[in-house]
């Protein structure tokens, strides 16, 4: 790319940034809190200047909540997330109870299209057979599926240099979820993952192309591209959890790779611990220990797909409160969408 191309693209950039902002300074938004007593029942009203409104009956238990509709960016562009509520709990003795938002149909739809199509392609092109060439597809899926967060911070940080000065919790659990897959990346290249020519150009191409998609997306709606990738980390999930279920045995024959000791048991994953887990609670109210000891690569592919769990958990937490601890490890559940004009014909 020519130095003229460069500055005409940041340009661009900078003029769709600034585009975006004065559009949202310029929304409206429209609130209505109620308090609901133990079992009661009250409707609360979402105005949009678009397209009028909605009634959505709520139920709460000693609960103030704030039902609120904006397309802010700091609330997430109404383009994906139609409605969203949060809850401050009257300290009652219960646990406080977030509700989740929802993704407008369309675009989880489209979302959900975009993503199977992509992931059918490479069962395609890459069945599991239990063999080397299985590495191969992991090589591809892990290669694909760590572009996302250079995308968030590559926003994240032109956001910053024009002067946000509160994403900083983001940045840093997008790099360390990076660095959480790039060693999922080193361990499948240390398999062989990546020996030939051809998967390389599939996966880097795929890559390149996978980028500048969610580098427009996210600048367009936070919400939409993570919800993107939370349905990559959920099929990065189920295809690790089937191949330790079907090769099992086979797993359990072959040694730790020293890439993957390194990271596991020397380095410890610190970063990816302490800004990218949902974790489960003991008794006592403390974070349990999840990782299990490596003594086969078994143990190895165990803390890949747990690992993977972990990255789509923060990032249903994203989609629906736009807090990476939104809700905690036992709560967390899959985004899922909003017809509205089945809420509107109920109203």
């Amino acid at each position: 790319m020519t130095r003229h191309s460069t500055l005409c693209a940041l340009w661009n950039l900078f003029i769709s940034y600034s585009f975006l902002n004065s559009a949202n300074a310029f929304q409206v938004s429209h609130h209505t809190a109620f308090t609901a007593t133990h079992e009661s029942y009250a409707p609360v009203t979402l105005r949009r200047p678009t397209t009028g409104h909605v009634q959505l009956p709520v139920t709460t238990s000693r609960r103030v909540v704030l039902l609120s509709l904006s397309p802010s960016r700091d609330e997430s562009s109404t383009t994906a997330v139609v409605a969203s509520a949060a809850t401050t709990s009257v300290e009652d003795g219960t646990t406080t109870v977030v509700a989740a938002r929802k993704m407008d149909e369309l675009v989880f739809t489209f979302n959900k299209v975009v993503i199977d199509t992509v992931y059918n392609l490479i069962c395609l092109v890459y069945p599991v057979t239990g063999g080397d060439r299985d590495y191969a597809r992991f090589f591809v899926l892990e290669t694909v599926a760590r572009v996302p967060y250079f995308a968030y911070l590559s926003v994240l940080h032109l956001r910053e240099t024009f002067g946000e000065r509160h994403l900083g919790d983001k940045m840093r659990t997008h790099y360390a979820e990076a660095d959480n897959e790039l060693h999922h990346l080193l361990i499948m290249e240390s398999l062989g993952g990546n020996a030939s020519p051809i998967d390389r150009f599939i996966a880097q191409t795929m890559a390149f192309a996978y980028y500048w998609y969610v580098v427009v997306i996210y600048f367009i709606s936070e919400q939409a591209a993570y919800h993107l990738s939370e349905l990559i980390e959920d099929h990065a999930y189920e295809t690790y959890d089937n191949f330790l279920t079907e090769h099992a045995d086979m797993l359990k024959s072959k040694p730790v790779p020293e890439i993957a000791y390194k990271y596991y048991v020397q380095d410890n994953p610190f970063l990816f611990d302490l800004f990218c887990t949902v974790k489960e609670r003991d008794a006592q109210g403390n974070f349990s220990n999840r990782r299990p000891q490596l003594e086969s690569l078994y143990d190895v592919f165990v803390n890949i797909r747990d690992d993977e769990k972990e990255h789509w958990k923060t990032l249903c937490n994203l989609v629906q409160y736009d807090d990476m601890n939104g809700v905690e490890n036992d709560k967390v559940q899959p985004t899922e969408p909003l017809i509205v004009a089945a809420a509107s014909s109920s109203s």
